[in-house]
């Protein structure tokens, strides 16, 4: 899985537009490989990312779980500190 995807299910406030869409670029940017596509694929990139994030949005509604939320804050310091560990190694 692309690194830069991120969870977005179970967040309190949950996941906003911006986020889907975003995770939804980098998911079409991913299995297109390309991070910008030329003028004639544009319009196909462009829908692409709009289904996903249409069907990501869809999902993340249907979702349930007995789980509290998690907090952004904390999940971003985990992420730093795994970042962290893993660079500090190399």
């Amino acid at each position: 899985m692309c690194r830069n995807i991120r969870q977005l299910h179970n967040f309190e406030p949950p996941a906003t537009s911006e986020e889907v869409h975003d995770a939804s670029l980098q998911y079409v940017r991913k299995i297109s490989g390309s991070n910008r596509p030329s003028k004639a694929n544009a319009e196909a990139f462009d829908r692409a990312v709009a289904e996903i994030a249409a069907a990501t949005r869809r999902l993340l509604d249907g979702l349930v779980t007995k789980a509290p939320p998690k907090d952004r804050e904390v999940e971003a310091a985990k992420r730093r500190a795994r970042a962290e560990k893993r660079f500090a190694a190399a």
